[in-house]
């Protein structure tokens, strides 16, 4: 059953069209994640989402309300943290977790959300004193002090350090095992493939394709990649000639091939017949990194 389902949405500003025709669905209990390079639509479109844009034309739901002419409703289901927020310099970290939870009838304890994201050596701290990594973390804390049935996270992990990049993917793990919706908007593609049971990837603000990460993976032009540094040269022709080849490279005597396991039958069967010897051989998945460029456009 479907939580949240955009149908058409679009969005323009002063002419210039951000979101064009864009349309998915959330199913209730899953992480469904947004790709896309900056300036796709991506932070727009969730915006729509939140209730805090209007859109031009389409039709968006959020647990079946209007997020624009529902809005009250909306933000008792949906929690938000957004891509670029501030809050009063003075104001204290427990201040601003006390603040927000007051804001809800049935808030979640503050203590141990502020105790998983690192900030209970920090509740004495004014805000205009956090770095930025310590502000995202408070910012992802609001999002989730009103045990919201949905949450939108955007740009979740930007200016975290590797390790409390990790243990805010178990925190959004451990969220959505509750039962929460999640919501995701991030460039990281290993955040995206650790955590998203689906993504759809937008560009130029149209959704170019929506899958599981494998899924995206598997439609990349070369979902396998074969690289080895052969003991004698090979025919460039016979490379070239590969059956499911994508692309092929050469530097500094090495080979990169990208194709499918027809590539990789047909490598080894060119090697063979050719009496040579693959050094370092190595097979390797093509990553969602991959999937993602050949899926998105080259900016002009």
């Amino acid at each position: 059953m479907s939580v949240i389902d955009v149908t058409d949405l679009r969005k323009a500003y002063g002419g210039r069209t951000a979101v064009d025709g864009v349309s998915f669905s959330v199913d209730e209990g899953e992480i469904f994640g947004i790709l896309g390079p900056n300036g796709a639509g991506k932070t727009t479109t969730v915006e729509c989402v939140e209730g805090l844009r209007v859109p031009d034309a389409g039709r968006v739901r959020v647990a079946g309300l209007d997020p624009v002419a529902d809005h009250a409703e909306v933000t008792r289901v949906l929690g938000a943290q957004l891509q670029q927020s501030e809050l009063q310099p003075k104001l204290t970290v427990r201040e601003a977790l006390e603040l927000y939870a007051s804001f809800h009838p049935r808030p979640a304890d503050w203590r141990p959300l502020a105790e998983r994201l690192g900030l209970t050596a920090k509740l004495t701290t004014r805000f205009a004193k956090l770095s930025g990594g310590q502000k995202q973390r408070l910012f992802i804390a609001l999002a989730l002090i009103g045990n919201p049935r949905i949450v939108v996270l955007d740009e979740l992990t930007t200016g975290l350090d590797p390790r409390a990049r990790r243990d805010t993917w178990e925190l959004i793990e451990d969220v959505r095992a509750g039962g929460v919706t999640v919501l995701l908007v991030t460039h990281f593609m290993e955040e995206a493939q650790r955590l998203c049971d689906r993504i759809a990837v937008i560009d130029q603000g149209r959704v170019a394709a929506l899958d599981t990460p494998a899924g995206l993976v598997r439609r990349s032009a070369g979902a396998t990649v074969i690289s080895f540094t052969p003991s004698a040269p090979l025919d460039d022709a016979h490379i070239d000639a590969l059956p499911g080849l994508a692309s092929a490279a050469r530097k500094d005597g090495r080979i990169t091939l990208s194709g499918t396991d027809d590539t990789v039958n047909a490598v080894l069967t060119l090697l063979a017949r050719s009496h040579v010897t693959a050094h370092q051989l190595r097979v390797t998945d093509a990553t969602l990194d991959d999937a993602f460029l050949d899926l998105t456009e080259s900016p002009a």
